[in-house]
């Protein structure tokens, strides 16, 4: 009796690791086939694409699948640092994961003991959709965690952003494009309640059984707006500048369903470039191949005036470090000196999507008022 060979679901194996370099990061903007598009760039019949992407999903190798959002220009939004008591660190990051939507990325980060901001132990990114304000949003997650500060320190100008681990693992030291990349400004955009429909049924994750390729078709359906009208608001929304990429998310540093870890090092990068440079600066860090995002943030005298961030993932610390040199080098070579740099090294990390909705934040302040203290509503 014959049995059939399970699927390999590692980020090694060759078939994997194809579609997995072009997925990760490489399908930036709308396609209406993504899966069409994958199976073209890496020469494979979609069919395979399709079961080794479901494979992956199922086994929990990949994360998640979905279309991401420009949210930076849908919501405020910005990189939070907070001081919480060392007794109540684990505490605050389930609360931060667990109770609010609109906190992304939560990581316990450390860094010299000496260096400027190395009280501020948890990281998180947060979105808060207008009217309401980051700073009210912190304010009340800063009550519920038991914060004695934080520092919000929104993107002035994002100048890269895409996580393709598999491609970047064996990327030498200051590989770097010969293009400059183009700043992207962060400016708020209103939508109306159609646009908003369109937007949730395109960036909610997509699941095992709707991997195919009438993925779209499906979600304009559950959006109750015809395929065609749904294709052409989707157009409208990315020529805004607000549709993103279709992604395969992996795990940074947690085992992955295959056992492997396909990142253990996740370096935040700080340089303090000096005032009228910042742009010149976020573009010379962007260029270089190993750096998933680069943004213009302010983050004030409390971590030495840095304006300049960079996050790089890698197996091996000191490869990490090479790179980190090899910025450090290219920028004094391009003229522009920086009077502090440092490293905050992630640690324990969770990550999913902030929730933009303003209609989700309505109920969530809804839900906070009608549920007594303390029960993490």
């Amino acid at each position: 009796m014959a049995f059939a060979c399970p699927v390999p679901v590692a980020t090694t194996d060759p078939v994997n690791e194809a579609i997995l370099r072009v997925s990760e990061d490489q399908l930036q903007g709308f396609f209406e086939d993504p899966i069409g598009a994958i199976a073209q760039r890496t020469g494979l019949d979609a069919a395979v694409v399709v079961e080794r992407l479901r494979a992956m999903l199922e086994a929990g190798t990949i994360r998640r699948i979905r279309q991401t959002l420009v949210t930076t220009n849908l919501a405020q939004g910005a990189l939070v640092a907070w001081r919480v008591p060392e007794e109540r660190l684990r505490e605050a990051f389930d609360w931060m994961f667990t109770h609010d939507p609109f906190t992304g990325h939560v990581v316990v980060r450390t860094t010299d003991p000496t260096s400027p901001g190395a009280s501020y132990r948890l990281w998180t990114t947060v979105k808060v959709p207008p009217p309401h304000t980051l700073e009210r949003h912190c304010e009340l997650l800063g009550e519920e965690v038991g914060a004695e500060a934080f520092r919000i320190m929104p993107a002035k100008y994002l100048f890269t952003l895409g996580v393709g681990h598999v491609r970047r693992r064996d990327l030498p030291p200051g590989s770097r494009s010969e293009l400059l990349p183009e700043p992207q400004p962060v400016r708020l955009v209103e939508l109306d309640d159609e646009e908003w429909r369109v937007l949730l049924a395109l960036k909610r994750e997509v699941t095992a059984a709707e991997v195919g390729r009438d993925l779209w078709r499906r979600r304009a359906a559950e959006a109750g707006i015809a395929y065609a009208d749904f294709l052409r608001t989707v157009r409208a929304l990315e020529r805004r500048g607000l549709i993103g990429r279709f992604s395969t998310f992996l795990e940074h540093v947690k085992p992955n369903g295959a056992g492997e870890r396909v990142t253990r090092y996740n370096a935040l990068f700080h340089w303090a470039v000096p005032r009228g440079r910042e742009i010149d600066a976020g573009r010379e860090v962007a260029r270089h191949h190993v750096v998933t995002h680069a943004y213009w943030r302010e983050a004030g005298p409390e971590f030495g005036n840095v304006n300049i961030m960079a996050v790089v993932h890698g197996r091996e610390k000191s490869w990490v470090l090479a790179h980190k040199e090899a910025i450090d080098r290219h920028l004094r070579e391009a003229g522009i000196e920086f009077g502090y740099t440092n490293v905050f090294w992630g640690g324990r990390s969770e990550i999913k999507p902030s929730e933009v909705s303003p209609f989700a934040y309505e109920a969530w302040i809804r839900g906070r008022t009608a549920a007594p203290r303390g029960t993490g509503g």
